[in-house]
Parts: structure tokens; C-alpha cells; sequence
């Protein structure tokens, strides 16, 4: 609730075009495509590795227990449903107890160990874009029935749709494994991931959707599994150089997309910037560690972070929760973050809705 109110009064700061707007009315629902960062459990009900279905995940969530989110607590997607005014938190697609109810007003597909690359959700044993994709055609034949032909329209319309992927493509398929990386140069991959994420773009457009959010990069070089895999705690240069040289990529391809997609919406938000701000200057945030993990020391994420992984005593002090995800506090800064961006661009934005 305290996060909520500080959301309006950052709203009441903001001169905005839609500042007269009430904000719970501004998406008819959430929808979520990526990988771990936006997972709500979509892995527990698939055969991979790749799941936080176990403590010590969730121990902040509510009811403190793991739902298969890969954090101690709530991710972006969950704080952007709630700020909505939609409901609590987004549930998974897979689950199989969903209500009529999720079904109007959003889901979750995204699976931790994705990426835009098929190769990488294959080396995850995962679900790739292009089957989370697959579901959500399966989701609309639901909605169609719940709610009949035009009001479904509706609501795909006017929903919010949040892309996050491309993370494990570089760090797993091109850096770590290097599998990718006999087959492209840096500069001809990062082409070829956005050429895969701009035919995801065209395809859930033709399905209806038309205000589409997309993540960019994050520091990929910082996340504690990559300083720790190379002996380091220095954040590693050239990939975070690959992550912001992707991201004036898509920065660039983002605009180009919605001028050809008749009515369409397509934000590029920058969550590199947020997570740099909060590594150069933790204090400020209430951070003391940002370059090791809550669980572990370096290494540990998914199956490894378990019950018996050495533990902090205060998640909250935390930047990341394990050795790639963030906090529940981190993805709260992120989310203020990825919001006044999303308003600023509302406001700059010559298109009539």
C-alpha cells in the first residue's frame, strides 16, 4: 500500500498529458512475454531445471512461499497489475486453476531461461517466445468464450503487454556456452536477436495487441554470475558495452515498428540505467551488497540456491536475491523506474488513442 501511495504522489509530480487520467483505468489488462525476470511460475509446470519452486525463494512473497518467481518476493510484472488497480499479482498461464476472472484481466507466459533465440530455450530445456506465443493464441480462444467475440477485442486491445527477454540469448547462448558465438559476430547476433524479437512484435500485433512495452538490456557484465564465473567483483566491460550497444539498437528499431503498426504503442524502456544506478550508488537505495547474491556467493540460482545455500539475514540490503535476479527491493526501484519512463513517453507521444 505504502508503494502505491508514493506511485500517486510521483504521479501528482509529473506533468503529463495523462495526468488527468485515473491511472486504473488507463489498461484494460497486463500481459507478459520474457524470460526469468518475469516469470510468475510458468517453469514449475514444465520439465527443466530452471525453477523456484522451493525456498528460499518467495520467503517475502505473500504467505512466504515460492511460487516459482525467481526473487525473495514480488516481480515487475506483479507491481505493475497492482498499480493498475487489476489485482494483486499475475498468475502463470500454466496454472491450471485459472480463473475466468485471470483470464480477463491477464496472464504471465514468460518462462525463466528464455530468449528471442530458440537455441537458447533449447539448451534450457524452456519455453521460447515462439511457444509462449503459441499459448497466447490458445489464451484468446479462452477469452473469446468468457467474454464473446468484440468484448475480447477489447480487452487485448487495450491491454498492456510487457516484453522481457534477451539476457540469456547473450549470456548463455553466446557468451557462457559460446554456442552462438561460432556462428556470429557480437554485432551480427545482436541483429539477428532483434530481428526475432521484430517478428514477435508483428505477430502479436496481428493478434490485437497495441500498446507493447519492450525491455532493453540490463548490465549484463554485473550480474554476479558472470563476475563470478570469470574470478572477478568488477563488473565485466565488453558485455555491458554488448548490452548498451543492443539497446541503441532497439532504441532505434522500436520506432520504426510502431510507425508501420497502424495504432500501435511500442515503448522501449531502459532498464540498464536503473540497474547501474543502483550498483554506483547502493546507499542511496538502501543497498550494502550489489555485486554478490542474498543466496550464495556468486554461483548460485535455481536449483542450486536451495533451503541449505547459505542465506542473508535481510534480503532488503540485497541489489540481487540470487546470482542473476534481483530483489523484491530492486525490481520496487525498477518498477518507479520503468513507470516515469512510460509516462514520459505518454507525454512526448504525437499519437491520438
Amino acid at each position: 500500500m505504502a508503494f502505491t501511495i508514493f506511485i500517486f504522489i510521483l504521479l501528482l509530480k509529473v506533468s503529463i498529458s495523462v495526468s488527468t487520467k485515473n491511472l486504473t483505468n488507463l489498461f484494460t489488462s497486463v500481459i507478459v512475454f520474457g524470460d526469468s525476470t518475469a516469470d510468475s511460475g510458468n517453469n514449475n509446470y514444465i520439465s527443466t531445471p530452471f525453477k523456484a519452486d522451493h525456498l528460499p525463494y518467495g520467503r517475502d512473497f505473500p504467505g512466504k512461499i515460492p511460487t516459482g518467481r525467481f526473487s525473495n518476493g514480488k516481480l515487475v510484472p506483479d507491481f505493475w497489475v497492482s498499480l493498475l488497480g487489476i489485482k494483486e499479482t499475475i498468475p502463470p498461464y500454466l496454472q491450471p486453476n485459472l480463473t475466468d476472472y485471470d483470464i480477463r484481466t491477464g496472464v504471465n507466459f514468460a518462462s525463466a531461461g528464455s530468449g528471442y533465440d530458440e537455441v537458447t530455450s533449447q539448451i534450457s530445456q524452456v519455453i521460447p517466445l515462439t511457444r509462449q506465443l503459441r499459448f497466447f493464441k490458445e489464451y484468446l480462444k479462452r477469452l473469446k468464450k468468457v467474454v464473446g467475440v468484440e468484448e475480447a477485442k477489447r480487452i487485448v486491445n487495450g491491454a498492456l503487454v510487457s516484453i522481457s527477454a534477451g539476457t540469456n540469448d547473450f549470456t548463455i547462448s553466446y557468451y557462457d556456452l559460446r554456442t552462438r558465438k561460432n556462428d556470429f559476430a557480437i554485432g551480427d547476433y545482436q541483429d539477428y536477436v532483434l530481428k526475432k524479437l521484430e517478428n514477435f512484435i508483428n505477430e502479436l500485433y496481428k493478434l490485437g495487441c497495441r500498446t507493447m512495452v519492450v525491455s532493453g538490456l540490463p548490465p549484463m557484465g554485473c550480474l554476479p554470475i558472470q563476475m563470478a564465473s570469470r574470478f572477478t567483483r568488477r563488473c565485466i566491460k565488453d558485455q555491458n558495452f554488448d548490452a548498451r550497444i543492443y539497446n541503441q539498437k532497439l532504441k532505434k528499431l522500436l520506432p520504426q515498428l510502431q510507425s508501420s503498426l497502424n495504432r500501435s504503442m511500442i515503448i522501449y524502456t531502459n532498464i540498464y540505467a536503473p540497474v547501474m544506478d543502483m550498483i554506483r550508488n547502493p546507499q542511496k537505495h538502501g543497498f550494502t551488497r550489489t555485486k554478490v547474491g542474498c543466496c550464495g556467493i556468486g554461483f548460485e540460482a535455481g536449483p542450486i540456491c536451495t533451503p541449505f545455500t547459505p542465506l542473508c539475514t535481510n534480503p532488503r540490503n540485497y541489489l540481487f536475491f540470487d546470482s542473476i535476479h534481483p530483489s523484491e527491493a530492486a525490481y520496487r526501484f525498477i518498477t518507479k523506474t520503468l513507470l516515469k519512463q512510460i509516462l514520459h513517453y505518454y507525454n512526448s507521444s504525437s499519437h491520438v488513442y
